[in-house]
C-alpha cells in the first residue's frame, strides 16, 4: 500500500551520491577512419573533473592521468581529440599543448610551448598523415577583441604551426575529402554567433615544393550569408562532394555541394519543416554520417517537436525514410563501417549512452549500447517521470512557446486528496538551447521526491526553426521571462490545475540564470523561490567583459548596443532591479568562471541584502562555467533541495 505523505516530503532511492557515482558525460565522439575503433572524450566528476579520451569498447584510457584532454576554444570547447591510424593527438588543458600518443605509450608534444595558444576540431591529413588542420585561437594579446582564430596546419614532426586560413573571426569544422585534395571549413564573423549567419568554403590542398607543409588554394565560398543565413557542419561523404546544412528554408536542412560542378542542391525533395542541425556552442557535434564509401547514403538526425528523429536519406532519388527509434536525444553522430554508426543517444526512461546502430535492413534497426554514461542502476521504471510535451499560446497573437511537463511520480506514495505539488520551473542557458525530453536523473531527483517539473523552450530556443530563434532578438529578459510566467500561470490553472503557484520555484544557470533573475523581479508573484546558477545580474558589464565567442551577442539580443539603447539594458539588468525581488533566492557561482565572472553575482548579493531580501551564496572555489568536481556537484544538489524545503516549509 502507498504511503499518505504530502507533495515535496517523498523519500526517494535517487539520492545526491547515486547522481554522482560513476556519472560521466562525453564531450565527443572520435572514430578512427582507418581501423574504424570507436574512441569517446569523457568528463569525469571523481576526478575532479578530468576529460579522459577512452576507447570505448573496453574502457581502455588512452591517456594517463597526468593530461587533461580538454580545450578551453571559444571557452565553452569541445573537439578536444582525434584518432588517426590509431595515433590519437589531443589538446592537453594543463598546458594548451597538442600531443600525439599511441595506445600503451606516452603522449609527446607536437605543438611548441606557449601559454597564449589553444587548439582544437582536428583533422589528420589522409595522405599525409604527420599534418594536422585545428583551430587556432590565439590570446597573445588577451583582450576579446583582440584575440585571433584561424585554421592551422601542425607538422607533427616537426612541431611547427603555420596559418593556413585567415579573414574571418571564427573558423570550425575543418574536414578533409577522402583522398585528401580538398578541405572544407564553416566560418563566420561579428556580430554573428554561427546560427544567426555562417558560410561554409571549400579549398583546394597541395604541398610545398620540399614538403613541409601545407598549402591552400582555390577557396571557394559553398553556403551561407552574413546575419541572414547560417550554413555549417560539412561533411564529406565522397571525393568531390560535400554535404552541409543550411537554414535558407527557414529549418536546418541537408544540401550537397558538387565541387566538380560548383553547384550546391537540397538534399531532399522538399524543404521540411525540422531542424537537421544545431546551434554550435560546443565544437565537434555531427548530426549526419555518410552509410557506405560511395556516399549514395547518408543518415540524418533532426529535430521534430522537441525530439530526435532518425532518417536514411538516398541520394540519387531523394528519398528520404525515416527509422524507428527509441532515442529522443541524439548526437555525435558518425560512421563506423558501412551502415553502421555511432552515436550519444537518450531515450525518456534511460540515461545518455553511447549507442551502436547497425542499418543492414532499415526497416530493423539493430541498437547496442556500448556504455552507459549514468546508470541509473536497478531503479522501477515505475519511479521514472515521463515528460508531457505541451504547446501553449502567447496573447495577444497566439505564439507558441513549447514546454515540458514532469509529473510528479513515486509509487510508493500517495499524496493528500486535493493537493497541488510544489513545481520547478527549469531554464535552459544559451539561451539559444534546447532542454530535449531526454531521462536527466537531476529531475529524476525532484519529480520522486513528489515535485512537478516544467522545462520551458522559450522564445528564443532552437530545435523548432529559425524563427523561433530569432524572436529572442531585442526581446531578451522580456520574451523569456513572460513565456516562463505563462507557463505557471497555465499549468496551475483550470483546465490543466497541475502546479502549486504558490509553491513554485524558478532555476536556471548561465543565460537560464539571467532569466532566473530577470523573472523574480519581472515577475514578482509568480514564483516563490529562485536558483540562479552563474547567472547574469548586469547586462552592461556583460557586455564589456565577456569572452571573444560570445562578445557580440548580448548587442544582438537586446537589441543594440550599451551606448546605444543604455536605457534597455537598466531596464532588463537584475542588479538594478534587486528592491523587486520578492522570493528568497539561491546563488551559485565558480570562482574561475570565465563566461559570466563572479563579479556578476556577488554584485546581486550585495544588492540583495542591502534591500532586506534572502539570497543564500555559494562560491565554488576552481569551478568555471558549472561544475566539473564529484563533491561540488553534490554540494550545489544539496543545498538547493534543502533550499526549497525550507523556503517551503517541506521539512518539520
Amino acid at each position: 500500500m502507498p504511503k499518505a505523505a504530502p507533495f515535496g516530503t517523498w523519500e526517494s532511492p535517487i539520492t545526491v551520491d547515486s547522481l554522482v557515482a560513476n556519472s560521466v558525460s562525453v564531450d565527443n565522439i572520435i572514430v578512427d577512419p582507418v581501423t574504424s575503433v570507436i574512441y569517446h572524450v569523457e568528463k569525469r566528476p571523481s576526478e575532479e573533473g578530468r576529460s579522459v579520451l577512452v576507447r570505448t569498447e573496453d574502457g581502455v584510457d588512452v591517456i594517463g592521468r597526468d593530461f587533461n584532454c580538454r580545450t578551453s576554444v571559444h571557452e565553452y570547447g569541445g573537439a578536444a581529440a582525434t584518432v588517426y591510424g590509431g595515433t590519437a593527438y589531443f589538446s592537453n588543458a594543463k598546458d594548451g599543448r597538442v600531443y600525439k600518443v599511441k595506445e600503451g605509450g606516452q603522449p609527446v608534444p607536437v605543438t611548441p610551448e606557449s601559454t597564449v595558444h589553444r587548439f582544437a576540431d582536428f583533422v589528420v591529413h589522409p595522405i599525409q598523415n604527420r599534418f594536422l588542420v585545428a583551430i587556432l585561437e590565439d590570446h597573445t594579446k588577451p583582450d576579446p577583441a583582440d584575440v585571433v582564430n584561424t585554421l592551422c596546419a601542425i607538422d607533427t614532426e616537426s612541431q611547427t604551426v603555420s596559418p593556413l586560413v585567415s579573414g574571418s573571426d571564427f573558423f570550425t569544422s575543418p574536414t578533409f575529402s577522402p583522398d585528401g585534395t580538398h578541405l572544407a571549413w564553416s566560418q563566420w564573423s561579428h556580430p554573428d554567433m554561427p546560427w544567426d549567419g555562417s558560410e561554409v568554403h571549400v579549398g583546394s590542398i597541395s604541398f610545398k615544393v620540399d614538403g613541409s607543409g601545407l598549402v591552400l588554394s582555390n577557396s571557394t565560398y559553398v553556403a551561407g550569408k552574413a546575419l541572414t543565413i547560417s550554413a555549417g557542419d560539412p561533411i564529406w561523404i565522397s571525393n568531390d562532394r560535400v554535404q552541409y546544412a543550411s537554414d535558407e528554408t527557414g529549418y536546418q536542412n541537408p544540401y550537397i555541394y558538387d565541387v566538380k560542378s560548383g553547384k550546391s542542391s537540397l538534399a531532399l525533395s522538399q524543404p521540411l519543416a525540422e531542424d537537421f542541425s544545431h546551434p554550435a556552442w560546443r565544437l565537434g557535434n555531427r548530426y549526419g554520417a555518410s552509410l557506405n564509401k560511395e556516399g549514395s547514403k547518408v543518415l540524418f538526425t533532426s529535430l521534430r517537436d522537441g525530439r530526435s528523429r532518425l532518417y536514411v536519406l538516398t541520394l540519387h532519388s531523394n528519398d528520404l525514410e525515416e527509422i524507428s527509434c527509441p532515442y529522443v536525444s541524439i548526437e555525435h553522430v558518425f560512421q563506423v563501417t558501412d551502415d553502421h554508426v555511432v552515436f550519444v543517444g537518450a531515450k525518456i526512461d534511460e540515461p545518455a549512452s553511447i549507442v551502436l546502430c547497425s542499418l543492414k535492413d532499415y526497416a530493423l534497426p539493430h541498437y547496442s549500447t556500448l556504455k552507459t554514461l549514468s546508470p541509473k542502476g536497478d531503479l522501477s521504471n515505475k519511479l521514472i517521470s515521463k515528460p508531457q510535451p505541451m504547446t501553449l499560446l502567447v496573447p495577444p497573437n497566439n505564439e507558441p512557446v513549447h514546454i515540458v511537463y514532469y509529473p510528479p511520480t513515486n509509487p510508493e506514495y500517495e499524496p493528500p486528496k486535493d493537493e497541488k505539488p510544489p513545481c520547478i520551473v527549469h531554464v535552459h542557458g544559451g539561451p539559444t538551447a534546447l532542454q530535449d525530453q531526454a531521462y536527466y536523473a537531476s529531475t529524476q531527483f525532484f519529480t520522486s521526491r513528489g515535485w512537478a517539473w516544467i522545462n520551458v523552450n522559450y522564445s528564443g530556443s532552437s530545435g523548432y526553426g529559425r524563427k523561433y530563434v530569432d524572436n529572442l532578438y531585442g526581446q531578451w529578459g522580456v520574451a523569456d521571462t513572460r513565456d516562463c510566467a505563462l507557463a505557471v500561470e497555465t499549468l496551475s490553472k483550470p483546465p490543466y490545475s497541475l502546479i502549486d503557484p504558490k509553491r513554485t520555484a524558478i532555476r536556471g544557470g548561465s543565460a537560464g540564470g539571467f532569466t532566473v533573475l530577470a523573472s523574480l523581479f519581472a515577475y514578482p508573484d509568480a514564483f516563490a523561490a529562485g536558483t540562479s546558477m552563474y547567472g547574469i545580474s548586469d547586462l552592461r558589464k556583460l557586455d564589456d567583459f565577456t569572452h571573444k565567442f560570445e562578445s557580440r551577442n548580448v548587442e544582438k539580443l537586446m537589441g543594440g548596443t550599451y551606448s546605444q539603447v543604455p536605457d534597455v539594458y537598466k531596464a532588463r539588468s537584475p542588479v538594478f532591479h534587486a528592491d523587486k525581488i520578492k522570493a528568497p533566492l539561491l546563488i551559485e557561482q565558480g570562482s574561475l568562471d570565465a563566461v559570466v565572472p563572479p563579479e556578476q553575482a556577488e554584485d546581486i548579493v550585495k544588492t540583495i541584502k542591502a534591500k532586506g531580501g534572502r539570497v543564500d551564496y555559494i562560491l565554488f572555489e576552481g569551478e568555471g562555467h558549472g561544475w566539473r568536481k564529484a563533491e561540488n556537484i553534490k554540494t550545489a544538489m544539496e543545498k538547493e533541495l534543502a533550499f526549497y524545503e525550507d523556503v517551503f516549509k517541506l521539512k518539520k
